[in-house]
């Protein structure tokens, strides 16, 4: 889609909005039941579409994505009618005597930017809380999830006509086109360059944004953890999705006295995890060669106690923990976004 075909969907779209029509609790609750059946309707194609992008099972499909987006919309379908109340709130001295509330409206068009890691989860979601709210959406998945993104698509075609929901596909022209355009909010999911795009775009027209961008969450471990659950927990955290996962532990701060005792049931929970990494059709690869490289290139073999082996092929990297790494080292510095733990 190019970007005058944008801008006059764009149009389109807050055309239908200012018809009053997605003001209707109704039609609301209606678009929202709409979108949980073809969800469950369209499940074998979603979880084929992750599996080609990512390589995730269906399990971890159900898990992280597709499970997720249904209880959104079970719980936003079932509570819609009191958060869309107008809230009574006290009377100001200077107002007095008056009714005061809060009424809730709409924003208007809004454009919802997904990134790659949990492609239909993390465009469902923002989607299931702007139409609830009562806008039009347009929505910008990925390039990195094609499968995925192709999915999207046809899910929004059968649900919605485009001037209430739309997806543009494409890569970085699209993206551009896009914020060159007046949005009333825009919802964006990724990294800090893009992020930062995003603000300054945002800025031309005093856009509302939501960024929800990238970490560097630590774990740690004290003397008085129970090192089991402790390590069961922190291999899970690390290993779902591959460790692509924003909130997941990207680097361990651990007590020397128990490092040690630590260390063999983390590895323990991750073999028992994942089993052989590199031919475990279940474990998710990377989701393309740039950040396959990228990841690898971070590993320090010399300083590797677990793992450290990766297949171009399959794009997949073992689990890998690496002890006395230093703060200056280069997996210290950047958001690590894979199956790599650091140790200091």
């Amino acid at each position: 889609m190019n970007a005058q075909q944008i801008e006059e969907l764009v149009s389109l779209q807050r055309t239908f909005f200012e018809t009053g029509t997605t003001l209707s609790l109704d039609f609301r609750l209606q678009s929202l039941k709409k979108l949980h059946d073809a969800i469950l309707r369209m499940e074998p194609q979603i979880n084929a579409a992750l599996q080609s992008d990512l390589g995730k099972s269906a399990t971890e499909t159900y898990m992280c994505e597709t499970g997720m987006t249904l209880s959104e919309l079970s719980y936003m379908r079932r509570h819609l009618r009191r958060f869309a109340k107008d809230r009574h709130v006290l009377t100001p001295l200077a107002q007095f005597p008056s009714d005061s509330f809060v009424v809730r409206e709409p924003y208007g068009v809004a454009l919802i930017m997904s990134p790659w890691n949990y492609p239909f989860m993390l465009l469902m979601e923002p989607l299931i809380g702007a139409l609830a709210a009562g806008n039009c959406c347009i929505l910008k998945p990925s390039a990195y999830s094609p499968a995925t993104s192709a999915v999207i698509r046809e899910l929004v075609s059968v649900c919605f006509p485009r001037e209430y929901v739309a997806v543009v596909e494409g890569g970085r022209a699209e993206n551009q086109a896009l914020l060159h355009q007046r949005f009333d909010y825009i919802f964006f999911t990724g990294g800090v360059t893009v992020g930062k795009e995003v603000m300054r775009a945002a800025s031309e027209h005093l856009t509302p944004v939501t960024l929800e961008l990238g970490g560097k969450s630590p774990c740690l471990v004290d003397a008085t953890a129970d090192l089991d659950v402790a390590a069961r927990r922190l291999a899970f955290g690390k290993l779902l999705n591959c460790g692509q996962t924003c909130v997941a532990p990207d680097y361990l701060l651990i007590d020397r006295t128990v490092k040690d005792a630590f260390l063999k049931r983390l590895q323990f929970h991750m073999t028992a995890m994942v089993g052989d990494a590199l031919t475990n059709d279940g474990y998710v690869h990377m989701i393309n060669q740039k950040h396959f490289d990228r990841v690898c290139s971070l590993i320090l073999p010399q300083k590797v106690v677990f793992g450290g082996k990766a297949d171009l092929q399959t794009l997949r990297i073992q689990p890998t923990i690496m002890d006395c790494v230093s703060p200056d080292d280069a997996v210290m510095q950047q958001e690590i976004f894979g199956p790599l733990l650091p140790i200091l």
